[in-house]
C-alpha cells in the first residue's frame, strides 16, 4: 500500500514508549512496544505525544539500513564483498534485482511521513491542559515546542532519504486519506528538494543547538545543525551529474553555501573533526563533537558476530570483506601520493613495495582493516595468508585478504564462556562530511581550488582541515595540481575518509561512475618459506551494472495499488 496506517487498529494508535538508558548521566532515544490507545488519548497526553514522537525516529535505521539482515551497502558497491553467498546483498551486483525482486526498499519511509503529518496535525495549539498545575509544567512546555520542528525534520530526512533512491517520489504535507494517498503522483527531485530545503531552512532557527542544558537532557534528537546539515547534503545531490544533467553551476554555488553556513557555525555548535578516529563509531554519542546526526545503537554484539575475523578465539562469520580498490585508495602518509596508478593522480609514490604494502600508509586504513598480520585487539593475529587461521581455504575466511575493522569493537568478546556487547554509534551526518561538501561544491562551482571570496575557507583548505587533524597527519593537497587532479584526489579523500558510512554506494550514482567501478579486486596472500609473504592483486567479482541502476525501481506492489506511480526508466 503506498501509504501504510501507523498501527491502527479500530481507530487505536500503537504507541511506543521510551526506555530510558542511563549511561554517562545522558539519556538514549530507545523504543519498546507500549499500548494500543485513542488517538485523541494520545495527544492530549504529553507522555504519550513525546512517545508517538520518539517512534517516528525509529525510522531512521541503525547501520545505515541493512540489506537482508546484516549487509550493508558497503557490499554492494567498490568498498566490500559479504561472504555469505546467499544473501540478498549480491542481487545488487548480479543484476538481478527488479521491481518486483526490490532490495533496499525504502517506501516504507512514507509510514513514518504519514506519523509525521498526522503528529502535525494533531499537536497544533496544544496546551496539555491537565499539567498547567504541575510545578514542571513550564519545563515540560520548553520540551514540547521543539516537538513539531524535529518531527518536520524527520520528514524532511525520510523525503531525503526517499528521493535519492527513487528520484521523483509524491510529496505529501497533509494527513491523506488512505483513498487519497493512493492516488497521488510523483512530484519531480527538484521540487522535492527544494522542499526539503525550505523546510530546514524554517526549522532550524527553532531547533536547540543541543539537548545537553535542557531538563529532559536527550541526544540522537535533531538540531540546528542537523537541520543545516541536511540541507548540505540534499543541495549537494540536487547539484551532481546525476540530477543536475543540465550542469546548472548556480546549483552547486548554492550547495556550497549551504556548507559554509554549517562551518561558520561549526564553533558555536562545538564541531569539529575528531582526532580520535576510533571514537567515531565506538563510543558514548555525547563526546563525540564531530557527530552531528546519528542512531545510539542498544548494548549488542551483532556487528562483531557478523563481521569478527575467522581464526580468532570466539570468531565470527567474517562478513564484510573490504576489497583492495578501497584499501588501494589510501595514500602513503609520508608523501600524500597515491599507491596504484588509477587513483585519478599520475604521480605514484616511488617507496611503496607492493610486497610490503601496508608499511607507511594513511593512517584511516588501518582503522579500517585488519590486513594479514595485523593484531586484533591484544595477542591475536590475523592471518590471511593460504593456509593462515584467518585464510583460504578455511570456511568462510577472508575473499578478499582484509577483515573489517572500522565500527568493530575487537574489546567485544564471543567466547562462548564470556560474551559482552558493545554500543556503537551509527554516524548519519558528521563534520568532515560538511567540510568535504563544502569543497567539492567549491571547486565545482568556481573551478579554483583556492577560490574563498565571500566564504569561510577555500576548497584546499577544507579537505586540508580534514586531512592534517591530529591521529591522521596526512599532508596537505600539492599546490601545483591541475583542476582535473584535484578533484579526483577531492573524490578519493571523500572515498577514505567516509568509508563504511554509507557513502560510496551514493557517490558513485550521483557521480554516475558507478558502471566504472564493476571490477572487484582482492589480494592473494602467500606465505614463503623464510616467512614472507608475496602479495598478488586479483579479480575476485566483475559485477554488472545497467543504467536504469542509478535509480531504484518503484515497488511494483506500490504501483497495482496506486496507477498514478509510474515506473522509473528501464525498470
Amino acid at each position: 500500500m503506498f501509504i501504510i496506517k501507523i498501527k491502527k487498529m479500530k481507530n487505536k494508535l500503537l504507541i511506543f514508549s521510551i526506555l530510558i538508558l542511563c549511561t554517562s548521566s545522558c539519556n538514549y532515544l530507545e523504543y519498546d512496544e507500549s499500548d494500543f490507545l485513542e488517538k485523541d488519548a494520545v495527544f492530549s497526553s504529553f507522555q504519550y505525544t513525546r512517545d508517538f514522537l520518539t517512534n517516528i525516529y525509529s525510522y531512521v535505521p541503525a547501520a545505515f539500513g541493512t540489506i537482508g539482515g546484516d549487509a550493508l551497502r558497503s557490499a554492494a558497491c567498490d568498498e566490500a564483498v559479504y561472504v555469505d553467498k546467499l544473501s540478498p546483498v549480491h542481487s545488487f551486483n548480479n543484476g538481478a534485482w527488479s521491481a518486483i525482486n526490490t532490495l533496499d526498499d525504502r517506501w516504507n519511509y512514507f509510514r513514518g511521513i504519514r506519523a509525521v503529518n498526522m503528529f502535525l496535525q494533531e499537536v497544533e495549539g496544544q496546551e496539555f491542559d491537565e499539567l498547567k498545575h504541575n510545578e514542571d509544567y513550564e519545563d515540560i512546555m520548553a520540551q514540547f515546542k521543539y516537538y513539531p520542528y524535529e518531527a518536520r525534520f524527520l520528514r524532511a530526512y525520510f523525503y531525503f532519504e526517499l528521493a535519492k533512491r527513487y528520484g521523483d517520489i509524491p510529496l505529501i504535507t497533509t494527513l491523506l486519506s488512505e483513498e487519497e494517498a493512493n492516488m497521488q503522483k510523483r512530484t519531480s527531485f527538484d521540487e522535492v528538494i527544494q522542499f526539503i530545503v525550505d523546510e530546514c531552512d524554517a526549522i532550524a532557527p527553532h531547533l536547540p543547538i543541543s539537548y545537553k542544558e535542557l531538563i529532559k537532557s536527550e541526544t540522537g534528537r535533531a538540531t540546528r545543525g542537523a537541520a543545516m546539515a541536511l540541507k548540505s547534503r540534499a543541495l549537494l545531490y540536487s547539484a551532481s551529474p546525476l540530477f543536475n544533467k543540465s550542469g546548472n553551476i548556480d546549483k552547486w554555488k548554492s550547495a556550497a553555501r549551504a556548507a559554509a553556513d554549517v562551518i561558520e557555525k561549526a564553533w558555536d555548535f562545538g564541531y569539529m573533526p575528531l582526532p580520535d578516529l576510533w571514537s567515531l563509531w565506538n563510543n558514548n554519542y555525547s563526546n563525540n563533537n564531530e557527530l552531528i546526526f546519528g542512531v545510539m545503537q542498544r548494548e549488542d554484539n551483532w556487528f562483531e558476530r557478523v563481521n569478527f575475523p575467522i581464526g580468532i578465539e570466539g570468531g565470527g562469520n567474517t562478513g564484510h570483506c573490504p576489497t583492495e580498490n578501497l584499501v588501494e585508495s589510501y595514500e602513503m602518509q609520508a608523501s600524500g601520493l597515491p599507491v596504484a596508478p588509477d587513483a585519478g593522480y599520475e604521480h605514484m609514490d616511488p617507496s611503496y613495495n607492493s610486497q610490503n604494502p601496508y608499511e607507511g600508509r594513511d593512517p584511516r586504513m588501518y582503522e579500517l582493516v585488519a590486513q594479514n598480520g595485523a593484531w586484533w585487539v591484544y595477542d591475536e593475529q590475523v592471518e590471511c595468508w593460504y593456509g593462515g587461521r584467518s585464510g583460504k581455504p578455511q570456511k568462510n575466511a577472508t575473499v578478499t585478504g582484509y577483515y573489517l575493522r572500522k565500527y568493530v569493537d575487537g574489546s567485544t568478546s564471543l567466547k562462548s564462556e564470556f560474551v559482552t556487547s558493545k554500543r556503537h554509534v551509527w554516524n548519519i551526518m558528521r563534520y568532515s562530511e560538511i567540510l568535504l561538501n563544502f569543497a567539492e561544491a567549491m571547486v565545482e562551482a568556481y573551478g579554483d581550488p583556492n577560490y574563498k571570496d565571500g566564504y569561510p575557507m577555500s576548497a584546499k583548505e577544507a579537505v586540508d582541515i580534514v586531512r592534517s587533524r591530529v591521529h591522521v597527519d596526512m599532508p596537505p593537497f600539492p599546490n601545483n595540481l591541475t583542476l582535473n587532479e584535484f578533484k579526483a584526489k577531492l573524490r578519493n579523500e571523500r572515498r577514505v575518509e567516509l568509508s563504511f558510512e554509507d557513502h560510496r554506494f551514493w557517490d558513485i550514482r550521483r557521480w554516475k561512475i558507478a558502471d566504472q567501478t564493476t571490477d572487484i579486486y582482492g589480494v592473494d596472500i602467500t606465505k614463503k618459506e623464510d616467512g614472507s609473504f608475496s602479495y598478488k592483486k586479483v579479480l575476485v567479482e566483475k559485477r554488472i551494472f545497467k543504467d536504469c541502476m542509478y535509480l531504484y525501481p518503484i515497488p511494483q506492489s506500490e504501483r497495482y495499488i496506486n496507477p498514478e506511480l509510474e515506473q522509473n526508466p528501464g525498470w
